[in-house]
């Protein structure tokens, strides 16, 4: 059983708690998660090669393994959370080299901008944030030792392992070794012993960074690099390894030979990886050219939005792109706050006519208590199913959500005083369990309510290409063509802006505005993502002015993460 936690909300007296259980990579199977030392969790996660902003498909990485830190830490874990960045990288040297920039200097750049995307998506901070730039001397200590147990060799400055040497190699993958083909991130090389043998370290060339090492001047493999720094904060010996599912084969394969390799009892209880994010079913990717950066995405949807639509399905399954979907996320994103705001606004309306709380407040309205139980359970049993984010964004929350919009209303008719305390005290405990699931699944803001949906409705004014006082504007010109009976035009108002993603809500006498999904989701957008973005990226993308730096010819481009 995994430990309780009195606090959590998952934790009723006369329930059990359910045994968490995550789909192992290695064996194909779910399984019920143990930690190797009880009540602690060690979780590395192989990071961003940082050259560039960072695509939606990194961003499913980082929120799909933040809601296992957040969930693992709800039930009670104490987690050491490893994610990394890979700072020194043929990449990263060839767009350095392009750009006239130092190659760490750029690379240290786009960390920070992975550290501002990440941090806009909710994701928390992970326990630590190596860079393998700052972890030179422990992979050459690790390159010595597999040197020294013989599963490594020196050729001319470079080092490579010997993949022969370890009978298990394939053991993640089911991949043979004929099928590690050269040229396919293992470079072409007639020096190796065999086709599939792969860098461990590089000899340096001129316009890279390089560092002092036993066989010459020379800079980490991309394989090495994961293995050392997951060693150094986690020990050879630890729970679970994460990634995204194109990692299996060569880049995990490869982890596990090394560290093998450097300490035969070397073990990874759990290997979990996320699916891709596709475009027309095909995987998005830097190399296709078919992909959105997160700041292309997050300077039209809300982060919230994006995040919705990053755990709308299981983490293991693929994720297909659409505006549409973005669209949904929004729009459910905004429901959930305006729900919540809508709340808020009820209570500081009987606040303000005087209504005195009741010291001993009344029971919870069975209504009340079967949609909390129901949530509770729902959460529990789902999230432990190996975290299935999207029954828990569409099954009991939304009932729960419901609740509370059907409470307002009740508020605002009369209601005797005790029915009235009661159905108060019932949604705050409703809210609260709200709140719960929502901080779990990184849907929360430090924010108000008030706030994020003030962000989302200019998000959604942005995208529909107007300004706030364009749309008063036309729902004044709206009021007086009802006044003056001229229907059509009216109804035309209203239509012409709900295309664009503008609903409009007569309440009483007045016309208020909110973002809706457009009535048909315009075949524009996705061109309109990439134009409204590419000023942005290409002004972010500049290195800063009067940087001395100095420019040198393209590295080679072997393997990159």
């Amino acid at each position: 059983m995994v430990p309780e936690n009195s606090n959590s909300v998952l934790v009723m007296a006369e329930e059990q708690q359910t045994e968490l259980r995550i789909y192992n990579s290695m064996t194909n199977e779910k399984e019920i998660f143990r930690p190797k030392e009880p009540g602690k969790v060690s979780m590395y996660v192989c990071g961003v090669t940082v050259y560039d902003y960072s695509h939606i498909g990194h961003a499913r990485a980082a929120v799909s393994f933040d809601i296992l830190f957040r969930y693992l830490k709800h039930l009670g874990y104490e987690v050491t959370y490893v994610r990394n960045f890979t700072d020194v990288d043929d990449k990263i040297i060839k767009r350095a080299n392009e750009s006239g920039e130092d190659p760490l200097a750029l690379s240290d750049r786009f960390c920070d901008e992975y550290d501002r995307d990440t941090t806009a998506l909710q994701c928390e901070k992970p326990s630590h944030e190596p860079r393998v730039s700052e972890h030179i001397g422990q992979i050459k200590d690790m390159i010595i030792q597999i040197i020294n147990n013989g599963h490594a060799y020196e050729v001319d400055g470079d080092v490579f392992y010997a993949v022969e040497s370890f009978p298990n190699y394939g053991m993640l993958s089911g991949q043979r070794l004929e099928h590690n083909r050269a040229g396919e991130r293992v470079a072409v090389d007639s020096r190796k012993r065999h086709p599939a043998d792969f860098a461990l370290w590089k000899a340096a060339k001129p316009g890279e960074p390089s560092w002092d090492s036993p066989w010459g001047p020379g800079r980490p493999g991309w394989h090495i690099e994961c293995s050392a720094m997951s060693a150094c904060y986690l020990t050879h010996k630890f729970d679970i390894h994460g990634g995204g599912i194109d990692l299996i084969f060569p880049h995990h394969e490869n982890e596990i030979a090394q560290s093998w390799a450097a300490d035969n009892e070397s073990n990874i209880s759990y290997w979990l990886h996320n699916g891709h994010v596709n475009i027309n079913n095909e995987k998005m990717s830097k190399s296709l050219g078919n992909f959105f950066t997160i700041r292309q995405i997050i300077e039209l949807y809300h982060p919230l939005a994006l995040r919705h639509f990053l755990i709308s399905a299981q983490y293991r399954s693929p994720l297909n792109y659409s505006v549409a979907q973005l669209e949904s996320s929004s729009d459910a994103v905004y429901y959930i706050f305006q729900t919540l705001q809508d709340w808020k606004d009820a209570l500081s309306s009987l606040q303000q006519e005087g209504t005195e709380e009741n010291k001993k407040m009344p029971q919870v309205e069975e209504a009340a208590k079967e949609c909390i139980k129901k949530m509770r359970i729902e959460f529990q049993t789902k999230m432990s199913d190996d975290l299935q984010t999207p029954v828990i964004l569409t099954g009991a929350l939304q009932e729960a959500l419901k609740y509370i919009n059907n409470s307002v209303k009740k508020l605002k008719k009369k209601m005797q005083k005790r029915a009235q305390l009661q159905l108060i005290q019932s949604v705050t405990e409703v809210e609260k369990e709200i709140g719960e699931v929502l901080g779990v699944l990184g849907l929360l803001s430090s924010k108000s309510y008030a706030e994020v949906l003030q962000e989302l409705k200019d998000k959604a004014l942005k995208r529909a290409g107007l300004a706030e006082d364009e749309v008063l504007r036309l729902i004044e010109e709206r009021t007086q063509a009802r006044l003056d009976k001229d229907f059509p035009k009216s109804d035309k108002i209203r239509t012409d802006l709900t295309a664009k993603g503008i609903a409009l809500m007569d309440v009483g006498n007045e016309t208020i505005w909110r973002p809706c999904i457009p009535i048909e989701p315009l075949v524009a957008e996705s061109a309109q993502i990439n134009q409204k973005a590419a000023a942005v990226e290409e002004k972010q993308s500049t290195p800063p002015e009067n940087q001395n730096v100095e420019k040198e010819g393209n590295g080679p481009n072997t393997t990159s993460s």
